[in-house]
């Protein structure tokens, strides 16, 4: 997988952007997108030596509504990037389709109240 030079189709969870590319499209400032990964409030992982994160976290220019929450919540029910990623993606039998999808749709209340339940 590659760094996108511009927003690939939100739906293609195997399309990649740096984080340099991530704030160029969301106007967010570079030191900004880097607390968010300090404060695990962004999953990333690592591409070809620098952090990525998956293109759908972006729509609309910006990044995802809620998704800050629902990673810190990963991050601590114990989840690693990878399992975070996983979860992310997966349909889930609750939401009735992948956490990223409810919140593209304007969910990030009910991705966040199923992610609450994860660790217990």
């Amino acid at each position: 997988m590659s760094t996108a030079s511009s927003v690939p189709d939100p739906d293609d969870p195997t399309a990649w952007l740096s984080l340099a590319d991530l704030a160029e499209h969301t106007g967010e400032q570079p030191k900004k997108i880097r607390q968010l990964v300090r404060e695990d409030r962004l999953v990333t992982v690592k591409r070809a030596g620098t952090e990525h994160v998956p293109a759908a976290f972006v729509a609309d220019g910006r990044l995802l509504k809620g998704l800050g929450g629902v990673t810190t919540l990963l991050h601590d029910a114990g989840y690693n990037p990878d399992e975070s990623l996983r979860w992310l993606f997966t349909e889930n039998d609750v939401l009735g389709v992948s956490p990223v999808q409810a919140m593209a749709e304007g969910r990030p209340t009910e991705v966040k109240r199923v992610a609450q339940t994860l660790g217990f």
